[in-house]
């Protein structure tokens, strides 16, 4: 049975000492992929994505959709242009990017020789580095019939580096994968137990990567240079489920590393809220963690005590189409 997320436990317990909120999250509940939160890689990439991969990428809904509250993904044995396989890679760049927090994520994959299931991230800043300057997390990589998953990191030091761990698991069941990333490591989870962690303090060497925005990748991808390819044994159609995807913060650190000029207060709060920034205010505009606009305006206040409790983004855009946003917690 899917798994319903209670929108007033907000809080969880994090990093010993530390409260984190629920600032980013998709249940995959609605009648279709929430492209808001969501867009496509389309096409079979620069030599097979750079991993000579063999499928062909679209975004029809038979190779991606909702189904019944989860998100499928479904790699199908079909000539496409080149290819002689189609599946889906979507992606949330430039749609929701952030640094430092927990990831939690339910899914199961298919099995199956040349199958290879992955929920990723990249450096935000891949455009203007490339990579593996931008930095690569993988939070769960699943390969063939392997009764395993993987979880690794990708950075640059004089070439391409990369390090992880696995953990023996029946990924083709449900199972919660997850990440903590912090300032100081990385630590890989399966159903909360740490299986692998990264050091990407002061201290690491050239990890500087890691202290920057990331953005989620979902994907199935078929063949490749890891798994191999597909024969006679693997099936098709084969599907990846993800029943969620949640993203927990540290507001006060997210706050603090941000260097914004952009102040909400008080926060907490349950009647109003002001807005302080260095520059005119002109416009502002509040959502809920569904993405769905609240309200709008152009005043260095919210009236909020009309609204359920939990956490909101303030979004404000000042002279100089400089655009901060803050985490409200509504109480």
């Amino acid at each position: 049975m899917k798994k319903t997320l209670i929108l007033n436990l907000f809080l969880v317990p994090f990093l010993a000492l530390s409260q984190l909120t629920l600032t980013w999250s998709d249940e995959f509940n609605g009648p279709g992929l929430d492209l808001t939160k969501w867009k496509f890689d389309i096409g079979q990439g620069n030599w097979g994505w750079g991993n000579n991969e063999l499928q062909y990428y679209t975004n029809s809904i038979s190779n991606v959709n909702i189904d019944t509250g989860y998100l499928r993904i479904t790699a199908k044995n079909e000539s496409f242009g080149p290819a002689n396989y189609t599946s889906a890679r979507i992606k949330t760049k430039d749609l929701f990017e952030f640094k430092y927090g927990r990831v939690e994520a339910r899914m199961k994959v298919p099995y199956g020789q040349g199958l290879w299931p992955a929920l990723w991230m990249l450096g935000a800043n891949i455009d203007a580095v490339g990579w593996p300057n931008c930095g690569e997390i993988d939070i769960m990589e699943h390969i063939n019939n392997e009764t395993v998953i993987h979880g690794t990191h990708h950075y640059h030091s004089n070439g391409h580096l990369y390090a992880g761990g696995s953990a023996a698991c029946d990924a083709a069941t449900f199972q919660v994968y997850s990440i903590e990333w912090t300032p100081n490591y990385i630590k890989w989870f399966l159903n909360d137990v740490l299986y692998y962690e990264t050091n990407i303090s002061a201290s690491a060497v050239s990890k500087e990567e890691f202290h920057e925005p990331f953005f989620f990748l979902i994907n199935l991808a078929v063949g490749g240079l890891w798994p191999g390819y597909p024969n006679s044994t693997t099936p098709f159609p084969s599907s990846l489920y993800v029943d969620y995807i949640r993203v927990y913060q540290d507001v006060t650190l997210v706050d603090e590393i941000s260097e914004s000029t952009l102040n909400i207060y008080p926060n907490p709060a349950s009647d109003m809220v002001f807005i302080q920034t260095d520059k005119p205010i002109i416009t502002y505009a509040l959502y809920n963690l569904q993405g769905e606009l609240i309200r709008s305006g152009n005043e260095n206040q919210i009236k909020i005590n009309d609204l359920e409790k939990g956490a909101y983004w303030v979004e404000v855009e000042t002279e100089g189409t400089h655009i901060q946003k803050k985490t409200l917690l509504i109480q």
